[in-house]
């Protein structure tokens, strides 16, 4: 490869284009999901997916190839945090839900889909936002403990803990939610 200072300025940035486009149409599913089980809200989880992104291009150059995942994450995890706050700051009530992806379920089905992820997001919105994280990236995104502790840069023991108690608060938080789901069913 060149040196910098002999790539004329246009061909270093297709190239940059190239790479950020690429990063984007590898992760961007990815980096949703993160965002939305990461606490951010429903309603402005697009325009976090967008800050991600932006944040990204701006650091394209700092980025190690083959680190883009993990660097990407940490971005996320930021931009949701970053929502949380400002949530949490203006303590507005959603009008109405963003409109479900509609697929061939039925209603019922639908209805239900919904329910659970709300409980889902609810459960997860209580957790321990350390915990969260490691939970989430364990067994939503399929992600090993050794990439979990390299893109949170803590030790392999530090995610094995946190999964542990992770999973324990989760298993808790559902049983309390069941049992008042059940008795006010009655």
């Amino acid at each position: 490869m060149e040196p910098a200072d002999t790539v004329p300025p246009a061909v270093r940035s297709s190239e940059r284009d190239r790479r950020l486009r690429r990063l984007v149409d590898a992760h961007i599913d990815f980096i949703g999901r993160v965002l939305r089980n990461a606490g951010t809200p429903a309603a402005e989880i697009d325009d976090a997916v967008q800050r991600t992104f932006i944040a990204a291009a701006r650091r394209l150059d700092d980025m190690r190839p083959g680190a883009e995942k993990s660097f990407l994450l940490q971005i996320a995890l930021h931009v949701a945090a970053h929502a949380r706050r400002s949530a949490a700051r203006r303590r507005e009530v959603p009008a109405a839900e963003p409109p479900d992806v509609v697929d061939s379920a039925t209603p019922e089905q639908l209805t239900s889909q919904k329910r659970a992820r709300q409980m889902l997001d609810q459960v997860l919105d209580q957790m321990d936002e350390d915990l969260r994280t490691v939970f989430v990236l364990y067994e939503f995104e399929e992600m090993s403990m050794v990439e979990i502790a390299g893109v949170l840069g803590i030790p392999q023991g530090t995610v094995a803990s946190r999964l542990r108690r992770a999973r324990a608060d989760f298993r808790e938080r559902v049983r309390a939610l069941e049992l008042v789901t059940s008795e006010g069913k009655r």
